[in-house]
């Protein structure tokens, strides 16, 4: 759900001073990670740059949290980020995979005037075969859904010709997947709605990789998601509650596939 909020009130060409190229993130915190060096997991720990939130971060997070809980028509009663967190949830119960997928879907189109969409659609996603709208949207993407995922920035994606455009956005640890502790969570009501919107409604393809084992994702607008996903068939994480409600009752269980994903 790395949505790109409000994406008129901002250049789209200027590159903000905020955007530092990735480093490499590590953290040992779910089933399917492997064992790593304490001593290395401590440096790349101690050298992430955390996000603070600002003024404008509180209007994005209560302004979509509003559309989300329109959607569903519910609202969770804790405040900030982990009512927001509560919503999502929500979402998931009650509805098939793909029920929550087109909900997520209606949520973020529902962030942007239906005439900015129709306009980016139509006259810049064709620009340079749609490079320009690609790099504009990841831009976008990395000033304003910080708030959301934390630390985000901009990088370059090579593409199935060779060449490479700055319209990828690495987030060094997804504050949403951290605090859902949910692959399904994840994947139906961030990757795949996120990819849908931007694929269907914008022109850009978008394929978004979640990494389990550190919590880091990387967008790459401007590729196709493959046909095979292998993110679809992720186990649960360690951190989930549900999946560790599973567990107790059958201690024989191992890592199973998450049954929200």
């Amino acid at each position: 759900m790395a949505m790109s909020l409000l994406l008129n009130h901002y250049p789209l060409f200027s590159t903000p001073s905020s955007i530092n190229f990735p480093k490499n993130s590590a953290s040992s915190r779910i089933a399917c990670s492997a064992q790593s060096n304490p001593t290395e997991t401590i440096e790349l720990k101690a050298s992430r740059k955390e996000y603070s939130p600002g003024p404008i971060d509180a209007v994005f997070l209560n302004v979509f949290r509003s559309k989300m809980a329109q959607e569903i028509g519910w609202d969770s009663e804790k405040p900030g980020y982990d009512g927001l967190i509560d919503v999502a949830h929500r979402i998931m119960i009650g509805r098939s995979n793909s029920e929550a997928t087109e909900a997520a879907v209606r949520i973020i189109k529902s962030l942007f005037p239906p005439w900015l969409l129709e306009f980016y659609k139509t006259l810049i996603t064709p620009i340079a075969g749609g490079k320009v709208a690609a790099v504009m949207v990841a831009r976008v993407t990395a000033v304003t859904c910080q708030w959301l995922m934390g630390t985000c920035t901009v990088n370059s994606v090579e593409l199935p010709n060779g060449s490479s455009w700055s319209s990828g956005v690495f987030v060094e640890k997804c504050k949403y997947l951290d605090e859902s502790k949910c692959v399904g969570v994840c994947i139906n009501t961030c990757k795949l709605p996120t990819q849908t919107f931007f694929k269907e409604y914008m022109g850009v393809p978008l394929l978004m990789e979640p990494n389990f084992s550190d919590f880091s994702c990387q967008f790459k607008f401007g590729l196709l998601p493959p046909e095979d996903d292998s993110v679809l068939k992720e186990p649960c994480l360690e951190t989930c509650p549900t999946a560790n409600q599973r567990r107790k009752l059958n201690s024989a269980m191992g890592v199973l596939k998450c049954p929200k994903a």
